[in-house]
């Protein structure tokens, strides 16, 4: 059974080229496009995963992707070293935005895991079909209806109060299906390596910092649980006809009470609600061979206050933010010759605002706006052309962007950042089971609220003279295969001209040029019939050209160090499966020190899960995370984010120690 799906996966691996931009495979009857530095990812929706928590899930199966830990759910990731804006995140197409400055709500937690088919880790300034995609890209893919009526219910529990109940069903005709999904979870606190929770790692800091001692949590308050979390997901497909096809979604998210240990403020709530529609026409003629009109509407609530905190009783203090982001597109596809040609135009507009309360009573004007509605509005005109001429396959796309962000403050001029990107990628086939890979490309993204416009109760953070981010990237790369052995290496340099960073010095965003580079080493050892390995390896190094004013320090921040994946899978009679996978974290020897990181040690985390089918319907998993019960934090203390300083270091916030945990699923 195993060797059977060993010959499959090297088989698509073996007519699939890094090098392509629109190349198709089938994986378990899903299409899914690829292109060079592409990583698709397909098990986030194993039981042993979190629902609420896509980054956990990201970070656990690619080394090239490291968690932002926030806090038990909602977390962040970066991305060879690229964080935030500088990441493009899509849900169906659909750009995703957060609504706190804080990163408390960001993109990719807007989605579950149990409804998610599978994702495309795009790596490099190569997609032109989107806005603002300096240097990674993450394309979500939610789950398609089936014409089978088919569901599943599950029931998962786990250490510190770990609860979570999904139920989908899906179904309906040759012409019409339509697939439900709604979940509900609950957890506590998580306790570290040490067996501290998130009250007891503040006191913790307390004891070294007392001047904190205002941002711990009020007695009454300290066993509270961590989070609540309720969603729904639904998608209806409309076959039209033989050449048009109509796809509309909702996903609703409501979190509640979400700790923040490290933070000064917890998040009251987490509310989003994103509409999505597709419409596809095909074979209108000899240039349209494929027509795709989409848009989307997306809108993101957070409130958040100190009222667990001490600090409550005499300074109760709430943040309430909205981000609203609607956009549109309209791609043409068509062959012309060895040509594959997509032209198309894109529009988007992000609205961002929010103010501050004290006893629930507006600050005055002077101090109330912290983002005071920052509008960036874009459109887009794009073309991508893939070329094969023998053995080669040459991608090139350009893209052209109008781009103007503005702000209701009175005074603060708007602006406007026009631009061009463009790549080009070529992939030489060597043979059925070699290529290689070389690319360049060019890309921007301009500054975002909270960048160009933010002000902390009248304090001003933003900078309204930022210029865009450019990124200018060389990557090269080659995959070989054999019948026991998949390896895929792939190196890049990127030159950030005027990329923003945060001064502690001057408490201000200001832009420097910069570089960055690293590695990428991945795939996987077939060592017997029924087991294989999967590996990857990532590193990357980050420096300003010149330190920034006031400062020494050239490194970058929130450049993680080298980080190794391995996992041992074994697999009998498609009954049972066995893992055993292993995360190692090299010591942060390069960090920004000048503006707040610190040397975090080295860490090695074990994990394993098995998880066995029977009477055909059932599937029961157990596993365990953190088996050695490690002691040890993944996220540095950059002071872009306003984090708990009682003086000097700010407060580093620990990852969870052994997790024990088991789920049993019904599927029909």
């Amino acid at each position: 059974m195993i060797k059977q799906k060993v010959a499959h996966a090297i088989g698509i691996l073996g007519v699939c080229t890094l090098g392509s931009m629109a190349s198709e495979i089938e994986l378990e009857s899903i299409t899914v496009e690829t292109k060079a530095g592409s990583e698709v990812i397909k098990d986030v929706s194993g039981e042993e995963l979190k629902s609420a928590d896509l980054a956990e899930a990201l970070a656990k199966q690619s080394a090239s992707v490291t968690l932002v830990r926030r806090s038990g759910i909602s977390n962040d990731i970066i991305i060879r070293g690229l964080k935030k804006d500088n990441i493009n995140v899509t849900i169906d197409g659909a750009k995703a935005y957060g609504a706190g400055p804080n990163r408390m709500d960001p993109p990719i937690s807007h989605v579950l895991t149990n409804n998610i088919d599978y994702i495309t880790l795009n790596e490099g300034p190569y997609n032109v079909e989107d806005f603002g995609v300096l240097g990674a890209d993450v394309k979500i893919h939610t789950k398609e209806p089936s014409q089978e009526l088919s569901g599943e219910a599950s029931v998962n529990v786990g250490s510190f109060g770990y609860k979570k109940g999904t139920l989908s069903i899906s179904g309906g005709t040759e012409t019409v299906r339509a697939l439900l999904s709604v979940s509900k979870e609950t957890g506590e606190q998580y306790k570290d390596g040490n067996g501290n929770t998130f009250a007891e790692q503040q006191d913790i800091y307390v004891q070294t910092h007392p001047t904190s001692a205002k941002f711990s949590y009020l007695p009454e308050q300290r066993d509270r649980d961590a989070f609540s979390k309720n969603t729904l997901f639904s998608k209806l497909y409309w076959h039209i006809n033989e050449t048009q096809d109509l796809s509309v979604s909702y996903t609703r998210n409501r979190s509640s009470n979400i700790l923040y240990p490290n933070t000064a403020m917890d998040a009251i709530a987490v509310d989003d609600d994103i509409y999505n529609v597709q419409y596809t026409i095909r074979d209108l003629g000899q240039y349209s061979k494929k027509l795709t009109l989409s848009a989307y509407y997306s809108d993101v609530y957070h409130p958040m206050s100190n009222i667990f905190r001490k600090v409550s009783a005499v300074n109760y203090i709430s943040h309430t933010l909205n981000d609203v982001t609607k956009g549109a597109k309209i791609k043409n596809e068509f062959d012309l010759s060895n040509h594959k040609i997509s032209l198309g135009i894109d529009y988007s507009n992000r609205h961002w605002d929010g103010g501050f309360y004290k006893d629930d009573t507006p600050l005055p004007p002077a101090s109330f706006h912290s983002i005071w509605d920052a509008d960036t509005d874009n459109i887009g005109l794009f073309m991508e052309d893939k070329l094969t001429l023998d053995n080669w396959e040459i991608a090139t796309g350009l893209r052209y962007d109008f781009t103007n962000v503005t702000t209701a403050r009175a005074g603060v001029p708007s602006n406007s950042y026009d631009g061009l990107s463009g790549n080009v990628l070529a992939t030489y086939q060597a043979s059925a089971k070699s290529h290689y890979f070389v690319g360049l490309g060019i890309a921007s993204r301009v500054p975002d609220g909270k960048e160009l416009y933010f002000y902390n109760k009248g304090v001003e953070i933003g900078t309204n003279t930022l210029k865009k981010v450019t990124n200018t990237e060389i990557d090269m790369g080659a995959q070989w295969q054999t019948d026991s052995i998949l390896l895929k290496v792939k190196l890049f340099y990127s030159d950030l001209g005027d990329y923003i960073v945060y001064n502690a010095t001057t408490q201000r965003y200001v832009n420097t040029d910069a570089t960055l580079y690293g590695l990428d080493i991945s795939g996987t050892y077939f060592t017997s019939e029924n087991t294989y390995v999967d590996y990857g390896i990532s590193y990357q190094r980050g420096e300003k050209k010149e330190a920034l004013v006031g400062q020494t320090d050239k490194d970058l921040a929130e450049i993680p160090p080298l980080k190794l994946n391995l996992a041992l899978h074994y697999d009998y009679d498609d009954s049972l499966q066995m893992d055993v996978s292993a995360v190692y974290g090299a010591k942060w020897e390069h960090f920004d020190g000048d503006n707040g990181e610190v040397a975090l040690d080295n860490y090695t985390v074990m994990n394993a899960k098995v998880s066995k089918t029977f009477a055909k319907h059932f599937e029961l998993t157990m596993g365990i995370d953190n088996i050695f019960n490690e002691t040890y934090a993944l996220s540095n203390t950059y002071k872009d984010q306003t984090l708990i300083s009682g003086g000097g270091d700010v407060m580093l916030m620990n990852e969870p120690g052994r997790y024990i945990y088991t789920n049993l699923k019904y599927t029909f």
